[in-house]
């Protein structure tokens, strides 16, 4: 390998607006650990799910330049309302003037793709943030890639700061979480496949689990994200060649690193060290 080619190598950049994404990153590191990841974490403007369609775009953005300002060739957007508002435009519309040659990657499609093959009866629910439910992204894309399929969508605003508060074990997630999985289920009978929308769920899932009937299946992202990717790079052996492979991995946040190590921590299952970047 000469200079020139290594010089073109960089890590893969993955992007939250919080922490949740850390899920999404644990994953790809099992699953991919010969690469070297940068993880960016917008904690200082978290959360996303509420905020406009204007404003999410503009931050993730903003993300997107810096990781690749930092040598990432390949951004996944590990953030299900970053995905929903602001992927397409930044594909469709910035990445031709950035750099054509960089990629960015949501994680919507490939869990549609998933919950698609996982259901029997074309009947899907999904939990998520108030900004991804509000989007229909995954209606959209289940219904483009599954005819004749139902989707029902289901906001849960507490989940996020149940997680976030380190709450997801107590009592009072208990009562959350049954009163969003009823209201879900209560949309209709036949759904036997839920998506946990946003990547701050997984931390629920064995409450979740408790609510939910036998028989429905429950389909979390992170595994989900990291088979696609390694399909991904396996079919585009030309971005595959230019990411670097050192398995290490750096962790920055917006918000002040004393703040967001040791939450992150949870996530990961690991110490985590992180540095502060501002964005603009």
């Amino acid at each position: 390998m000469n200079k020139d080619e290594i010089s073109d190598m960089g890590p893969i950049g993955v992007f939250d607006s919080g922490f949740g994404g850390l899920s999404i990153l644990r994953d790809l590191r099992q699953v991919l650990p010969q690469y070297d990841y940068l993880f960016l974490g917008d904690n200082a403007r978290a959360p996303y799910g509420s905020r406009s369609y204007q404003l999410v775009y503009e931050f993730t953005l903003q993300a997107v330049k810096y990781l690749f300002s930092r040598g990432c060739r390949l951004v996944i957007l590990a953030c299900n309302t970053a995905s929903a508002k602001a992927l397409r435009t930044i594909q469709q519309r910035d990445l031709p003037t950035l750099d054509p040659s960089r990629r960015v990657l949501g994680v919507i499609r490939p869990t549609a793709e998933q919950a698609g093959r996982l259901s029997h009866t074309g009947h899907v629910g999904v939990f998520g943030t108030p900004g991804t439910i509000g989007s229909g992204s995954y209606d959209i894309e289940i219904k483009k890639l599954h005819e004749g399929f139902h989707v029902y969508g289901h906001a849960c605003p507490m989940w996020v700061p149940l997680v976030e508060n380190r709450e997801s074990d107590g009592p009072g997630a208990d009562y959350f979480v049954k009163k969003d999985v009823e209201a879900l289920l209560s949309q209709s009978p036949l759904i036997d496949a839920i998506i946990l929308g946003c990547t701050h769920y997984p931390l629920l899932l064995d409450k979740i689990r408790r609510y939910v009937p036998d028989g429905v299946k429950i389909v979390g992202q992170g595994a989900i994200v990291a088979d696609s990717l390694r399909d991904y790079l396996m079919r585009h052996p030309e971005m595959e060649r230019r990411l670097s492979r050192g398995g290490t991995c750096e962790y920055l946040t917006t918000e002040e690193p004393e703040k967001f190590s040791p939450l992150a921590s949870v996530f990961v299952r690991e110490p985590v060290s992180a540095a502060h970047v501002t964005l603009a």
